[in-house]
């Protein structure tokens, strides 16, 4: 995803390349990454009372698996269809309600907690606080979630750079929130998945820059990847990769709600 780390993108670009990720929700699921379960523990620690759980901008479910596997009463927001259908066929005790972060359609007051993983570089940071505000209990507590791959491993930086994967937050990054929440902490977490290089093609296949992209660029996207995997770093077809991810998890509480 683009824009993560860098300029702040305007409305109009921001939905431009949102729109990408409104279909294709089956190969999203099948080749996007998990999450580190110490990501959704670290949001809640020291929570007095977690029932209730909103993931907005949940797409597929790849954060709402852990969030069901503790217990709770999930919620899932996205406003594309598609890949909330992927949710409901993998998680179908989740409510999945097509929204986005700046309007949920949820009461005021009715979850505990809220995460954003992956997301909240496409909505605007303003509106979105109010809305979640507007929906967390009193003391309610707001999860923002990255997955990047680690580019201070040398390989990986250059595997990023050819991916054009923009969403690797430079040193000092803080995602913007409303005056709705307080002071946000940061849980940093270092993690591998293991992959094999088809499995590389299909992740960038997955990512805005590449879907947004002209067949002439796409073609040279894949033949660079191809090159660097094979050719220059040696892995054939069907071998095990070790991918190094490092997982950045932002935890602020809810301060104030708007009059109601």
């Amino acid at each position: 995803m683009a824009g993560a780390g860098g300029p702040v993108l305007d409305g109009e670009r921001r939905r431009e390349m949102a729109d990408a990720f409104l279909a294709g929700g089956e190969h999203y699921h099948r080749v996007r990454p998990g999450y580190p379960p110490a990501s959704v523990d670290w949001i809640v620690a020291g929570a007095a009372r977690v029932r209730d759980v909103l993931d907005v901008g949940a797409g597929t479910g790849k954060y709402t698996q852990l969030l069901v596997g503790r217990g709770w009463n999930v919620t899932a927001v996205d406003p594309s269809r598609d890949m909330l259908a992927q949710l409901e066929r993998s998680l179908p005790q989740v409510r999945a309600v097509v929204g986005s972060a700046e309007r949920l359609g949820l009461p005021d007051a009715s979850v505990d907690a809220a995460v954003v993983a992956q997301a909240w570089h496409w909505c605007d940071p303003a509106a979105a606080s109010t809305e979640l505000a507007r929906v967390l209990r009193p003391g309610g507590t707001l999860g923002l979630i990255w997955n990047q791959l680690d580019v201070g491993v040398p390989w990986v930086h250059r595997l990023a750079r050819i991916m054009h994967a923009g969403d690797v937050h430079k040193p000092g990054f803080r995602p913007p929130t409303g005056p709705e929440f307080g002071e946000l902490d940061c849980l940093e977490t270092s993690w591998r998945q293991l992959v094999i290089p088809e499995d590389l093609l299909e992740l960038a296949k997955s990512r805005s820059y590449y879907l947004k992209a002209a067949a002439s660029i796409r073609a040279k996207v894949l033949g660079n990847l191809t090159w660097y995997l094979h050719d220059h770093l040696g892995h054939r077809p069907g071998a095990v990769i070790e991918l190094p991810y490092r997982t950045q998890t932002w935890r602020a509480r809810a301060t104030c709600h708007l009059d109601r």
